[in-house]
């Protein structure tokens, strides 16, 4: 069955890394995937997302309609994309920057403060990787080890230095929307 997640931000987040990332990983495990990246000129500092589809055969088409899973790392990203989540579907939000509640009611929330958990790691910019990590805690769609190989194959030839930090933001992420962290939506009542 095929699965999507949409992630969302500011350029500059690191948006199109996390899609980048999961793709390879369920490359890796055997899937499909589909990856669709979408900034406007602008880049670092506007909008950015990327949707990433992963499936056992081969993808239909790239239209999502409504996502699996959303990633949300700030308020305009919450506000634009929160319809998309499907029915039962995930929603993962930065509270660092998001201080807005979701509306729905249909959806299960896992609020993360993605960019405290990122600083703690080491760098305030893996906020995505620390929102990947969470996501996958709720949605494994592939495997923590195959998601660290493919950080790994992705940071070790053009920035080695940052690895440790990479991996520390995955695993904080995975153990912050863990079983018995903070959640709303379905399923939590």
């Amino acid at each position: 069955m095929e699965r999507s997640t949409l992630f969302a931000g500011f350029g500059g987040q690191g948006i199109l890394f996390a899609g980048t990332v999961l793709a390879k990983a369920a490359m890796a495990e055997g899937l499909e995937v589909l990856w669709i990246p979408s900034y406007g000129p602008e880049m670092r500092g506007g909008t950015a997302s990327c949707t990433v589809i992963v499936g056992p055969e081969t993808i239909g088409s790239p239209i999502v309609d409504k996502a699996d899973a959303v990633v949300v790392l700030n308020p305009p990203s919450l506000a634009k994309f929160e319809s998309l989540v499907a029915p039962g579907g995930l929603l993962v939000l930065n509270s660092s920057l998001i201080e807005a509640l979701p509306t729905r009611s249909d959806i299960e929330v896992v609020s993360i403060p993605g960019t405290a958990l990122a600083r703690s790691a080491g760098n305030d910019l893996l906020v995505s990787v620390v929102a990947l990590g969470a996501m996958l805690a709720r949605r494994p769609l592939v495997s923590l080890a195959a998601v660290r190989q493919a950080i790994a194959d992705s940071v070790k030839t053009k920035r080695p230095e940052i690895l440790d930090a990479d991996l520390a933001a995955l695993d904080a992420g995975y153990a912050a929307a863990g079983v018995g962290a903070a959640v709303g939506g379905v399923g939590t009542g």
